[in-house]
């Protein structure tokens, strides 16, 4: 049986299944074996001659294993030497004419003939495109012998070439002419084969600068294209679906694009649309009998052009108001011909570029009706409830509407729609908002003022939503909260101006007896602040009402989130016939702004192909080495035990319950049950626990545990018992966590009292990695062809504070797998600005993970390192790429100048509108009627060139299950579709929590739990040490610094899987 010892062993013990993942033999050995040389050949070609480097982005290098640790990693003298290999720039400089080179089978250089007589050359890897810089291509196609007549060289372009063999030597071509943002120089055809890489024509290679130096600085920094699909996947058995997606048919031509701008400007876009609905009606000499579609905010676009030319035109339009009538001025200027011509290329392919015009145009016709007759929120259109009503409390209540968005696939667009639901607040008088938010039957004591905690809770919620009054006849003014009075209507006063001209105090209620005479019937309750604050406007609670249409984006209570999912869940049947019944009530085809634009919608979903994957093997240990196949992405462990189990010797328990909810036979049966689990899984939990008390709130947590770790020195796990929902939650993983470095597990006082088998285990899964266990691994003879070299999973993603917080920074995070399995993974966090969606530290925390790496497995070096990039919108694509990948190559670099693994970057999305039916029912699973667990697409709703699928991981158990979207954005390692498709499918089954996949591969799961965790350690620190959110002055700029330390995990921790 394995004991605490093997903690002590090598922590790679199994890293010969990198030479050969047919053989499963485990090493005991501290000598690492010899590394694998699959992609030496390839590599000793490039390096077996004194040529320019190829630039840092173009190859995949294999890298000589270093036996015996190197804590520096043999650092670059000069980080910023090494790191300006990634700019591009400089004077363009000629050089010599290169040599002969024989022509590529995939060359596409305009630049002269084919070489002649040049030798063999060398087989590169299928070919790519990918910029370095702006503007450089590069790419390796498969060499061919030359044969032919000696080209002539051309004078070079200023961007992108294709690297791959084919221009032969010749003249020194001229000087290139300067490229966009400091770039200049194209290579003139670079050769790889015959013997020497060739600048053919003599010009500057990287940028301009002399053949074989270092570019200068690019201040733009390197630009990145995604790359092309490889081909499409095989594996797995066919599967025919449905997916909510209808086919756009539009026809050739332009739209005509204007810019409009409103003055007096900031207003509502509802009102927008009204001023420009007003204008096309009322300047018929402009617009005719056209109908221009309009964003709501400076977008308007018309089928044909409008006789204004291309100055602005400005014109006057005024809506009636409320007692006076509003005019605005509109200017109206051209901006362009959107072109559909180059929509449709891009679609079929012919072109990598999509054109981002031409798509929003359709979405802002397609949009356009349903914006002024629905209550649009983000892409959705909701509709007030008329025939159903689901409260949610508080207030709040569901609303039903459609999600609508126009989309680009392969040879056609296409429009997605999806049944939508979310949380409004309930149009009623504000007295019964305020009596639903603080949970009062009614108000029946109006003698009574609201205490402050009633009015803080009261005011939280009605700040900056709008009301309107009802005292005033037919006339309902709306104004927005800014604040509850802390006075009763009685007391509230306010400097009233008399018909003298005299001002005098005057409080709310005496005003409305006096003006309206109208006697206050709460007279004792608060008032209203609207409008701006200095300007003292103050509102009795009952003359106002909620007005409706205003959306929650406040968090709900887990109460709310609850009633919430239990009113909007459907089955995959159930959905598909409401999707189904939108498109028929929205009849896109009568729309006439559809039609003026000659679009047409298809009333089908459409039919796409899919595939569902084998599900890999789990191998598990003890004596049997028993492993489990996932039916349904679900498998079981009853009868198996840990891969690697822990051997627990010294554990204690600490109850935060009360004794009368959690009795001490109830803690004793527990102890037992859980030793009686934890045995049967290959954890032996050895004897009773060393320790046994009740405690009290979150300021005992500190002293009970500090207690504990200065008395029992081998102590390995505490145990904590909570009473619910509670703080000392947050402060058991802060001083765990950071301060003291204990592993800790939570445990609920309502499964102490009343154990189940499923609890335990799950409890057993989770301690056996804090420990530094490992549950179970895939089965090694069944993985892709990646784990044949070192390989490190990395899983990011940022979490930001729930809307409406506007001071609260955002946590990013990153893991990364510190095995061959992958199984074992590391953390690290930072903390930055609020809502920064890319990671700023990104460089520093993957060169801690790169080192982990190498010191875990006994000095190896990750070949490739494939990073699962979650929570990036496709707007942010490529930013995040281009800082992101620079970064990671940056922190390779800081280690070492020569080191640069092959580097495949994918965004992992799961917020999109995508949902994917069964076409036959025969093939649904489970109770909800879904696809089936390992469901692949990568045709008919893909991307038109580039690389991307989805895949449904997980079993869906409530609901519609909603597949995960993966697009590459980068990659290095050149992966056919088939093996990404199975490695993510894989990683999706190594989530350590339970004994099924999960919907996203565990490296980006783990990820998001560490940045959740790092919330509670941030909250807390900030609570306890005064630092927050509400500093001022002085202690501002202190306040990174401390919440730097507050989410920075104890060394103890950081080596175990703590966020499990």
């Amino acid at each position: 049986r394995p004991t605490t010892s093997l903690l002590n062993a090598p922590p790679f013990d199994a890293f010969s299944l990198f030479c050969d993942s047919r053989s499963v033999t485990r090493t005991t050995s501290r000598s690492p074996p010899s590394p694998p040389a699959s992609s030496a050949p390839l590599t000793l070609a490039l390096r077996g001659r004194s040529d320019p480097p190829l630039p840092p982005f173009a190859t995949i290098s294999s890298h000589t294993h270093s036996h015996g640790l190197d804590a520096n990693w043999a650092p670059v003298s000069s980080v910023n030497e090494a790191v300006s290999m990634f700019s591009v720039g400089g004077p363009p400089q000629s050089g010599p004419p290169g040599p002969v080179g024989p022509p590529g089978s995939n060359s596409s250089s305009n630049n002269g003939g084919s070489g002649l007589g040049g030798h063999p050359g060398v087989i590169g890897n299928p070919p790519i495109t990918q910029t370095l810089g702006t503007g450089i291509g590069l790419g390796l196609g498969t060499m061919i012998q030359g044969t032919g007549s000696l080209g002539a060289i051309g004078p070079s372009s200023s961007g992108g070439s294709s690297l791959g063999g084919g221009n032969g030597a010749g003249a020194p071509g001229d000087r290139s002419p300067p490229g966009v943002g400091g770039v200049t120089a194209a290579l003139g055809g670079l050769t790889l084969g015959g013997g020497n890489v060739a600048a053919g024509g003599g010009n500057g290679v990287y940028g301009g600068g002399p053949i074989g130096s270092l570019p200068g600085p690019n201040p733009d920094g390197p630009v990145f294209v995604c790359p092309r699909r490889p081909n499409l996947g095989r594996d797995g058995r066919p599967i025919l679906l449905r997916a909510n997606h209808f086919q756009i048919t539009m026809p050739r031509g332009f739209i005509s694009h204007y810019h409009v701008s409103i003055q007096p400007d900031k207003c509502p876009r509802k009102v927008n649309r009204d001023i420009i609905e007003t204008m096309v009606q009322s300047y018929s000499k402009i617009f005719g009998a056209s109908k221009p579609v309009f964003d709501g905010r400076s977008h308007l676009y018309s089928r044909e052009p409008l006789p204004i030319g291309k100055e602005p035109v400005d014109l006057e339009v005024t809506l009636p108001g409320e007692g006076k009538d509003r005019v605005f001025r509109v200017s109206i200027k051209w901006v362009a011909q959107v072109s559909l011509y180059d929509l449709e290329e891009a679609l079929e392919g012919r072109t990598r570029t999509i054109p981002f015009d031409a798509i929003q145009a359709l979405d802002v016709v397609m949009r356009h009706l349903p914006s002024m007759t629905y209550t649009p929120v983000g892409r959705s259109f909701f509709s007030s409830p008329e025939d159903y009503y689901h409260p949610l409390g508080g207030g709040r209540e569901v609303w039903f509407g459609f999600h609508q968005s126009v989309r680009p696939s392969q040879w056609k667009m296409m429009l997605n729609i999806d049944v939508s639901a979310t949380a409004f607040y309930k149009a009623q008088p504000v007295i019964d908002f305020m009596c639903e938010v603080l949970d009062l039957r009614e108000v029946v004591d109006s003698k009574r003022p609201l205490t402050d905690s009633q009015r803080v809770k009261f005011t939280k919620e009605i700040k900056c939503l709008k009301i309107e009054i009802t005292h005033c006849g037919a006339m309902r003014r709306k104004y927005r909260v800014c604040n509850v009075t802390r006075r009763p209507a009685t007391m509230q006063s306010f400097p009233l101006q008399l018909e003298n001209g005299q001002t005098v105090e005057c409080t709310v209620a005496k005003y409305f007896l006096d003006k309206y005479k109208m006697k206050l019937r709460y007279p004792n309750l608060p008032c209203l602040q609207v409008g701006q604050e200095h300007k003292h406007t103050y509102l009795p609670l009952e003359v106002c009402n909620i007005v409706q249409g205003q959306r929650c984006i406040k968090k709900l209570t887990d109460m709310q989130t609850s009633t919430m999912i239990k009113a909007t869940a459907r089955s995959a049947p159930d959905r598909e016939k409401e999707i189904n019944s939108l498109i028929r009530r929205a009849d896109f085809n009568n729309d006439p702004f559809v039609q003026e634009f000659g679009l047409n919608i298809s009333h089908s979903l459409m039919e796409v192909r899919g595939r569902v994957l084998p599900p890999p093997k789990i191998q598990y240990g003890g004596r049997s080495k028993q492993q489990a196949l996932p039916n349904q992405g679900v498998w079981d462990m009853r009868g198996k035990q840990f891969f690697t189990g822990v051997e627990i010797r010294e554990w204690a328990i600490a109850c935060f319950a009360p004794s009368r909810t959690v009795r001490e036979d109830a803690l004793r049966n527990f102890t037992v049950s859980l030793q009686k689990i934890s045995n049967d899984a290959g954890m032996p939990i050895v004897g009773q626990p060393c320790f046994c008390k009740y405690a009290n709130g979150p300021d005992q947590v500190e002293p009970m545990f500090r207690y504990l770790k200065n008395t029992f020195h081998g102590l390995q796990l505490v145990v904590v018992v909570l009473p619910g929902k509670t703080p000392v939650y947050a402060e058991v993983k802060r001083v765990g966590d950071t301060v003291l470095g204990m592993a800790t597990q939570c445990v609920q006082a309502k499964n102490v009292n009343k154990t189940s088998p499923q609890t335990l285990s799950n409890l057993c899964l989770k301690i056996n990695v804090k420990l530094g266990g490992v549950n179970s691994i895939l089965v090694p003879s069944i993985r892709p062809k990646v784990f044949n070299e070192p390989v490190i999973f990395l899983g990011a993603d940022v979490t930001h504070p729930p809307a409406g917080d506007n001071k609260k920074p955002s946590i990013a995070a990153v893991v990364g797998s510190q095995d061959a399995h992958p199984s074992r993974y590391a953390a690290t966090v930072r903390v930055q600005a609020h809502r920064v969606e890319i990671i700023q530290e990104l460089s520093t925390m993957v060169k801690e993970h790169l080192m982990m790496f190498y010191k875990s497995t006994g000095g190896y070096k990750p070949h490739r390192v494939i990073i699962y990039r979650d929570g990036v919108s496709e707007g942010q694509f490529m930013q995040v790429l281009q800082h992101e990948l620079t970064a990671i190559r940056e922190a390779c670099i800081k280690l070492e100048a020569d080191y640069k693994p092959g580097i495949t970057f994918i965004v992992v999305q799961k917020r999109h509108h995508t949902r994917l039916f069964c076409a036959e029912k025969k093939e649904q699973s489970g109770k909800s009627g879904n696809i089936p667990a390992g469901t692949t697409v990568d045709v008919g709703i893909t991307h038109p060139t580039e690389f991307d699928f989805y895949l449904c991981s997980h079993q869906g158990i409530q609901g519609t299950s909603r597949p995960s979207h993966y697009h590459v954005l980068w990659d290095d390692n050149r992966f056919v579709a088939d093996e990404l498709q199975q490695l993510t499918y894989q990683l999706c089954h190594t989530y350590v929590r339970c004994t099924r996949s999960v919907s996203i591969p565990a490296p980006a799961y783990y990820a998001h739990l560490v940045a959740f965790r790092a919330r509670y350690h941030l909250v807390e620190k900030e609570h306890d040490s005064g630092e927050g959110s509400h500093l001022s002055g002085g202690s501002e700029d202190r306040a990174p610094a401390a919440m730097a330390r507050a989410v920075t995990v104890h060394s103890d921790t950081k080596r175990v899987m703590y966020f499990a």
